[in-house]
């Protein structure tokens, strides 16, 4: 029996529940689900005593809940408001925490004026870059990077569109994946949350409540914003992605953080880091439909095929992978694009 199937989330249920009544000493609590998401792990809100808490369940051998508390702990030291972790049982893959509401940010950026949110959210990621410091999370280095990118042609082409690449098309993807991964680790490296997106981040006091930020690592410095600005299940027109970008930037610098001196620049290592991003998500999203059956993720492939393909045609030497993509999906490439060095 798999940790993923329907009866041995129900065996983890029970399991819960028995931990939560020894944690709690016998008060009387009760369950109702939080949110899931792309991992094995769940999450329930916790009711008793006239407060509510949140339990992780993380099951062993799919998750571990180390990284987590590790990471939290550094977020707080940072004066950021992440989960305390109140009780832990690593062995079991149990967690119980603060509860930061229940109001995402995905939610509330759509009902109302996102830039006050927004303004909210840099200010918190230029607090955890500050709060950088070597050799305390993992590296984001190359080895990491070229698993993540190769997740595109691996589930994406590979079996989402059925594929088998062609050895040009394989050399397209080399060369452009090489220029793409060596843009991204000349970047200066800081503190990287790896998800800083509007699902992970809560409407909270204060603001914003952080989450799911257990694969947290040390690397580029612009992976956060890109991540934030170009979202997996919420798009804004490029004006307003680049406004909140400058207003990062200038926070950065002015806090002395390592971005570039120019605009221009750092705004050209924000596309290629997010380049990174947006080909690893899309093969995500299909390893999730395919391996994990949770097929509702694929609906957010074209939003990011838009990112992937916006960025390829505006710089020349990315030129063949936007043709590559056309071609692997079906497409022509638009006449007319305008490329930057």
């Amino acid at each position: 029996m798999s940790a993923s199937s329907p009866a041995a989330a129900d065996t983890r249920l029970s399991l819960l529940e028995e931990w939560l009544a020894r944690v709690l000493r016998g008060a009387p609590f009760r369950l109702e689900p939080a949110s899931s998401d792309a991992s094995f792990r769940r999450y329930f809100r916790v009711f008793t005593e006239g407060r509510t808490r949140v339990a992780m369940d993380a099951p062993p051998g799919r998750e571990d809940c180390r990284p987590f508390v590790k990471v939290a702990a550094l977020f707080r030291d940072a004066g950021l408001n992440a989960p305390e972790v109140l009780a832990e049982d690593f062995e079991r893959g149990f967690l119980l925490l603060t509860d930061l509401g229940d109001t995402t940010y995905l939610a509330a950026l759509q009902a109302g004026d996102p830039d006050p949110l927004m303004r909210d959210a840099i200010e918190a990621l230029v607090r955890w870059q500050l709060a950088s410091r070597p050799n305390v999370l993992p590296p984001y280095d190359l080895a990491l990077m070229r698993r993540e990118i190769e997740l595109f042609p691996e589930w994406y082409v590979g079996r989402h569109l059925g594929h088998a690449l062609a050895p040009a098309q394989r050399e397209v993807l080399e060369t452009s994946f090489g220029r793409i991964l060596e843009a991204c680790l000349a970047q200066p490296a800081v503190y990287v949350h790896r998800d800083y997106m509007p699902r992970n981040l809560m409407v909270s006091e204060p603001n914003p409540g952080i989450l799911d930020f257990q694969d947290a690592v040390h690397g580029p410095i612009s992976y956060d914003i890109a991540s934030l600005t170009r979202d997996a299940f919420l798009s804004w027109e490029e004006e307003r992605v680049i406004d909140w970008t400058i207003r990062y930037w200038e926070r950065a610098r002015k806090a002395g953080l390592p971005v570039r001196g120019d605009f221009g620049d750092f705004w050209r290592e924000v596309e290629w880091m997010g380049l990174q991003r947006h080909l690893k998500v899309l093969g995500i999203f299909a390893r999730i439909h395919y391996r994990d059956g949770k097929p509702h993720y694929l609906a957010d492939t074209p939003r990011f095929l838009g990112y992937v393909l916006g960025v390829a045609r505006r710089y020349r030497e990315l030129g063949p992978l936007a043709a590559l993509i056309d071609e692997l999906e079906g497409k022509r490439v638009q006449a007319g694009c305008t490329f930057r060095r």
